[in-house]
């Protein structure tokens, strides 16, 4: 309920001051009709005050926002009850009474078309200001009991058989209600509005191929009334499509398209995906965004979230992870960033991997800083919205082989990207490697590309967390590009590095046992209807093989020299300097190839690795490239 607040001044009227207060009753005649022939001149505005120019002095100073209004008591009891209901009295003093009226709908200006109505004066309704007089009138209470074809039934008339047959009308009728509540949605101006609007809608649109006319219109009203109206259109049948299409305009209109973000201390993260969302923080929330801001665009998100239709194809799953960036920049409740991660696996599938680059924003301290474990981008999240897609598939049972190619690509390019956040751990990379299953994936070489990133900008990393990083890793479904990179990959530990070419040498020699006939220049082995080796390719390996088979001799007169160096330094143990001597002849003779990387091995390991080498033939890495 509104408040009012009533004054009074106690002190006479001198003798001279015409000012007088008027006695006449509320039932007279004469005074009405006094005041109903006054004329549009007879008013006058002057600085913050509008006087009733009258032979009949006012009686009453009514305030709305910073006007003063001077009016005739009785002139209003006449036609609003409002007034009746105050006991209002006429004592013998210099300015009658003062009355404020807070929160009054459309302020001093509706209030000034009220008092002209209330004084006989014509007055003009448009759709611009039919909502704030409706409400004003209700305010004031101005029904038919007061006078016949009072403000309210006038106002409402006006509503009902002008504004609600034209659309035009009625969205500015809805533009005009933004700040009017609660008194339009009592009175159910807004409803009307967005009934007339939704059914508009639908009898123009049933098609998707129809063209989206009143998109622009209802772009540019506010959260709360674009809700109802979408609500109402999609009640009405309206294809998903053209409800996504309208709520994407309406999100690329209202929420920041690109969010330039910086970290707490000022300069960019130390790594960035290639365009990737960059997210300012300080403080808990987005640089220069006050709080009521963050709320508005917080309202504004959820109520997106909302509306959007339960089909995939409504919207896209670009935008999608667009709106799940954010909820995250804006602190949407759990539930709601819940929500969107079932929608984005819904249709993962058409994703790409700068998408998915969603920064860890929600893990901020509580002073809005990162942990220094925290990693740049959420991977827990990514790693929801692919259990969410293969739960999804799984229900459906649509997946493809196709789609099951898509996942693997956009996974492993986004471990490639991830691997360079020096704070993503070893354990969060496998879990998200294994969250597909080893049948997903036909071919490991994004997964090696991943693996061999991750390894480059982790330089310090201990030999057995190289080999716990590479477990993740199928050698035998390396393409022979992959496998001749991981060859002379220093990065690799050694252990996996003879595993790809023990498999490599596998398969070619199945290849060759398959097809022991070598085939003309340009034809291929084939087994089945898999190609697997051209004879080119074939050629090729056996010199790589040769040459490994040489090189591993050098190898192992390299580990028979070192063998013997350990026994000398045995019977040297206690003189410093045979200690020294020997280790620099150990270094030179077989740990110069590994100094690069700084890897060691024990003595345990090279005799381990030798052994395989006698077995297979494989010795030492020739450096090639992998596009």
């Amino acid at each position: 309920m509104n408040n009012f607040t009533f004054d009074s001044n106690p002190e006479s009227l001198s003798s001279g001051d015409d000012r007088t207060p008027d006695h006449v009753p509320c039932n007279s005649s004469i005074v009405f009709d006094r005041f109903t022939t006054a004329t549009e001149e007879s008013f006058i505005k002057k600085d913050h005050c509008w006087f009733a120019d009258s032979h009949l002095p006012t009686d009453l100073i009514i305030q709305v926002e910073r006007i003063s209004f001077y009016v005739h008591k009785y002139t209003l009891i006449s036609r609003c009850e409002y007034f009746s209901q105050i006991n209002i009295q006429t004592p013998d003093s210099d300015f009658g009474y003062d009355l404020k009226l807070d929160n009054f709908p459309g302020g001093s200006d509706t209030f000034e078309s009220v008092l002209k109505f209330c004084y006989g004066l014509p007055i003009e309704l448009t759709p611009a200001n039919v909502a704030p007089l409706r409400c004003a009138s209700e305010y004031l209470q101005m029904t038919e009991k007061y006078d016949e074809g009072n403000l309210i039934s006038k106002t409402e008339a006006f509503l009902t058989f002008v504004v609600l047959s034209s659309w035009k009308d009625t969205i500015t009728v809805l533009k005009s209600c933004e700040f009017l509540s609660p008194w339009v949605d009592n009175l159910q101006i807004v409803r009307k509005c967005c009934d007339s609007t939704a059914w508009m809608v639908s009898n123009s649109s049933k098609s998707v191929h129809d063209e989206g006319w009143w998109f622009n219109d209802v772009l540019t009203l506010r959260i709360e009334h674009f809700v109802r109206i979408i609500t109402g259109i999609k009640a009405k049948g309206v294809e998903a499509e053209i409800l996504g299409g309208c709520i994407v305009k309406y999100a690329e209109k209202w929420l920041p398209i690109h969010v330039d973000v910086e970290d707490f201390e000022g300069g960019f993260f130390g790594y960035c995906g290639t365009n990737e969302l960059r997210l300012s923080i300080s403080s808990g929330k987005k640089e220069g965004i006050s709080d009521g801001e963050n709320k508005e665009k917080r309202l504004l998100i959820e109520s997106i979230v909302s509306i959007l239709p339960p089909q995939r194809e409504a919207v896209s799953c670009k935008f999608l992870l667009w709106l799940l960036k954010m909820a995250v920049v804006y602190s949407a409740s759990p539930a709601l960033i819940s929500e969107l991660e079932k929608r984005v696996g819904m249709v993962l599938k058409d994703a790409d991997v700068n998408d998915l680059l969603i920064p860890s924003y929600k893990n901020a301290g509580d002073q809005g800083k990162f942990k220094e474990d925290n990693t740049i981008h959420d991977v827990d999240m990514v790693h929801r919205i692919v259990e969410y897609f293969i739960m999804h598939e799984q229900q459906q049972q649509q997946e493809t082989s196709y789609e099951k190619l898509n996942i693997v690509k956009l996974i492993d390019g986004y471990l490639a990207e991830i691997a360079r956040d020096p704070n993503l751990t070893i354990a969060k990379f496998q879990i998200l490697a294994e969250v597909l299953t080893e049948k997903a994936r036909n071919c490991h070489d994004g997964l090696y590309r991943a693996i061999d990133t991750y390894l480059k900008s982790h330089p310090d990393l201990m030999e057995h967390d190289k080999r716990r990083l590479c477990k993740v890793m199928n050698n035998e479904k390396l393409s022979l590009d992959a496998c001749l990179h991981a060859a002379q990959n220093e990065r690799l530990p050694l252990r996996t590095v003879m595993q790809v070419l023990l498999s490599e040498q596998v398969k070619m020699r199945g290849a060759i046992n398959t097809k022991e006939v070598i085939l003309p220049t340009g034809c291929a082995i084939e087994h089945g209807n898999n190609l697997l080796y051209t004879n080119k390719e074939i050629k090729d390996i056996k010199a790589e093989l040769d040459m490994v088979k040489t090189k591993m001799g050098e190898l192992q007169n390299d580990y028979y020299d070192l063998q013997q160096e350990f026994e000398k330094l045995n019977n040297k143990q206690k003189h410093a300097s045979g200690w020294n001597s020997g280790w620099k002849k150990i270094k030179n003779s077989f740990f110069q190839s590994r100094m690069d990387s700084h890897v060691t091995l024990s003595a345990e390991e090279i005799s381990q690795h030798t052994e395989v080498s006698k077995s297979t033939g494989i010795g030492r890495r020739r450096r090639f490239s992998i596009s």
